[in-house]
C-alpha cells in the first residue's frame, strides 16, 4: 500500500515508517521543516510539504494513498481546546477524501482518555472529563468516516512508549530526579501506568492498516499496569538516589508542571487483551522496568 503518514519524523514515527517500508508499504510522510523532510528521506520515506493546519495539503497527501495514519499531534498544551480543533480539523481533511474508498483512515489517540481507577478494556466508553479528554473530539471525527465508507480505525497510545531516545514522560521523571536529588512518586505509588515499547507500538500501527475492521478501537499497550513506586524505585537505583512519597500538593512543585503532577498521580491500567486477539499482535519487546535498567534512559545526559 502507499501510506501517507503524519509525525513520521516524530519520536515513535520513525520506528512506524521503518516497520511499513520493512513490509513492503510505500511511504509518503508530512514534513514542516527541512529536518523533518531530511528524517523521512533518511528512513526511506518521500517527504510531503505541509502541516496539521494546511488542509489543501493534507488533503492532498491523503488523496494519492491507498491509507492514511496520522500520529501527528501538536500545539499549546495550556490551550487544550485549541489542540483539540487543531487536531479533529486535520483527520476531517484526511478523511474526505477517502469517502466511499474503504481505505484505511488510521488515527493515534492514548490511554489515558479511558477511565481511570480500575482496567478498562477496548469496549470501554472513554471518560469526557478525564485527563486526556481532549483527545477523545479526534477518535470521534475518525469514527464517524466508519459510516462513509472509510476503514477509520482508533489506536489508543499507552502514556509511556518507551525504547532508545525516548524523550516522553519517563525522561521527564528522570530530568527532575537529577534535579532535585530525589525519585519521587506521589502518594503511595501505587497507582498504575500502562507501557508498550515502540517496536512493538510500529507493528500494532502496521498491522491496523493492513487489516483492521472500520471502527475499531484499538490499545497500543503490552503491559496493562507498571505501578509508579516501582518506576521511581528503578530510577532511584540506577541513578543512586533515595525515593521520595510527596503529597498531591508537593507534586504540584516538585513536577515540571502541575498537569504532570497530576498525570504522575493518574491511575489508569488498560488492557489490549481484545486488541491482540483481533490483529494476532503479541509485544515480544523489552518491558518497561527492563528497559529502564538496561536501556539508555539513565545513561544518556538530560537537561
Amino acid at each position: 500500500m502507499r501510506i501517507f503518514v503524519t509525525g513520521g519524523s516524530g519520536q515513535t514515527g520513525p520506528a512506524v515508517v521503518a516497520e511499513l517500508i520493512a513490509a513492503g508499504h510505500t511511504v509518503t510522510g508530512l514534513a514542516r521543516s527541512d529536518a523533518s523532510a531530511a528524517r523521512l528521506e533518511s528512513l526511506g520515506a518521500t517527504p510531503h510539504r505541509g502541516s496539521l493546519d494546511d488542509h489543501d495539503s493534507l488533503r492532498r497527501g491523503a488523496e494519492a494513498s491507498d491509507g492514511v495514519l496520522h500520529m501527528a499531534y501538536g500545539g499549546d498544551f495550556s490551550d487544550p481546546d485549541d489542540m483539540m480543533r487543531r487536531d479533529t480539523n486535520a483527520i476531517k481533511a484526511l478523511g474526505q477524501p477517502l469517502e466511499r474508498s474503504g481505505k484505511p483512515l488510521v488515527i493515534t489517540s492514548g490511554t489515558l482518555v479511558m477511565p481511570a481507577g480500575r482496567e478498562t478494556t477496548e469496549e470501554d466508553e472513554p471518560d469526557t472529563a478525564g485527563l486526556a479528554a481532549f483527545r477523545i473530539a479526534g477518535e470521534r471525527a475518525c469514527l464517524d468516516f466508519a459510516a462513509r465508507g472509510v476503514r477509520a480505525c482508533v489506536v489508543r497510545l499507552a502514556p509511556t512508549v518507551h525504547g532508545p531516545e525516548d524523550h516522553g514522560f519517563i525522561p521527564m521523571l528522570i530530568i527532575t530526579a537529577r534535579k532535585t536529588g530525589v525519585s519521587a512518586y506521589v502518594g503511595d505509588g501505587i497507582n498504575r501506568w500502562p507501557a508498550v515499547h515502540r517496536l512493538d507500538a510500529a507493528r500494532l500501527f502496521r498491522l491496523t492498516l493492513e487489516k483492521a475492521p472500520a471502527g475499531s478501537v484499538l490499545h497500543g499497550v503490552a503491559e496493562s499496569g507498571v505501578t509508579m513506586k516501582s518506576i521511581a524505585q528503578t530510577i532511584a537505583r540506577g541513578l543512586d538516589l533515595p525515593t521520595m512519597s510527596l503529597t498531591p500538593d508537593e507534586a504540584a512543585g516538585h513536577y515540571i508542571s502541575p498537569f504532570m503532577a497530576i498525570a504522575y498521580a493518574h491511575d489508569s491500567p488498560v488492557s489490549s487483551a481484545r486488541t491482540q486477539e483481533l490483529l494476532g499482535w503479541s509485544p515480544t519487546h523489552p518491558a518497561l522496568l527492563e528497559d529502564l535498567e538496561h536501556g539508555d534512559y539513565l545513561t544518556t545526559p538530560t537537561s
